[in-house]
């Protein structure tokens, strides 16, 4: 059977597999050099070689181990990338457009630079584009992102005091709603439920499954329940201390654990 092994281009990024045929005692860490659709890469082992019954696609094969050299000209290139993003931000003053530009990468070889960029509305950006390249001597391409992507970019802390989910271990974005904040009790206020790229919190997609079984265990918001002390109506409850606030017949409020509870017909 094939080995196949995991190739990451980009911190948090995407994983793509290759064929590790002669060189199936790569490790984790590991850089190597690589064909892709894009042309040569240098990436990153995150998967280990491991057997495969039936590959789901043709793979391509790893090209080479990544030499001494192959890093330091990325460390270079890394170097070149923010003077490169000076010299476009300049460009985009000189042409009045209303773009902001967010990260500048070179490719493996240095023969194209994708400049990432913000805008709220279609920008015409042809002319810019050749006076870059002339400016620049190498080929350049402008890539649009949303504001989640360029969070992603960017990189930062959190509101928990963490680097973001999105540039250390989330490789791709997941729906959160408004419903998920509601179901977990935490405060709508948009100061709260928001990151820094403005969108609604990735975490709070995390635990809202947990939270969605868990809260089947307990009675909706004022149902009519028995309990040690007497029947009182269900005022709230709290899913991770496992216990529900009922208001008694006596207008006396108690917290009581959900298994003490029984749901009267």
């Amino acid at each position: 059977m094939p080995k196949v092994v995991g190739v990451r281009f980009k911190r948090a990024g995407k994983i793509y597999h290759f064929d590790a045929t002669g060189f199936e005692d790569l490790r984790v860490d590991e850089y190597v050099v690589v064909d892709t659709a894009r042309g040569r890469a240098l990436g990153r082992v995150v998967a280990p070689p491991q057997e495969v019954s039936e590959p789901s696609e043709h793979l391509k094969p790893i090209e080479r181990r990544a030499t001494p050299f192959d890093l330091s000209e990325r460390e270079r290139h890394r170097l070149q990338e923010r003077e490169a993003l000076e010299r476009c931000r300049e460009k985009v003053a000189e042409h009045g457009l209303e773009m902001k530009l967010t990260k500048a990468e070179y490719n493996f070889d240095g023969s194209r630079l994708v400049v990432y960029f913000t805008a709220e509305k279609r920008v015409d950006f042809r002319e810019l584009i050749r006076d870059l390249a002339r400016t620049l001597k190498t080929r350049v391409e402008l890539h649009q992102v949303g504001v989640r992507d360029e969070a992603k970019l960017l990189g930062g802390l959190g509101r928990c005091g963490r680097v973001l989910c999105c540039a250390t271990h989330l490789c791709e974005f997941s729906p959160v709603s408004i419903r998920m904040a509601r179901l977990q009790g935490v405060s709508l206020s948009p100061g709260e439920i928001s990151g820094v790229c403005g969108r609604l919190l990735c975490c709070l997609a995390y635990e809202s499954e947990t939270y969605r079984s868990l809260k089947e265990k307990f009675p909706k918001v004022g149902t009519i329940v028995e309990t040690p002390y007497g029947v009182g109506r269900v005022k709230s409850i709290n899913i991770l201390k496992e216990t529900v606030e009922v208001e008694l017949r006596s207008e006396v409020t108690v917290e009581v654990s959900a298994q003490e509870l029984r749901e009267r017909v």
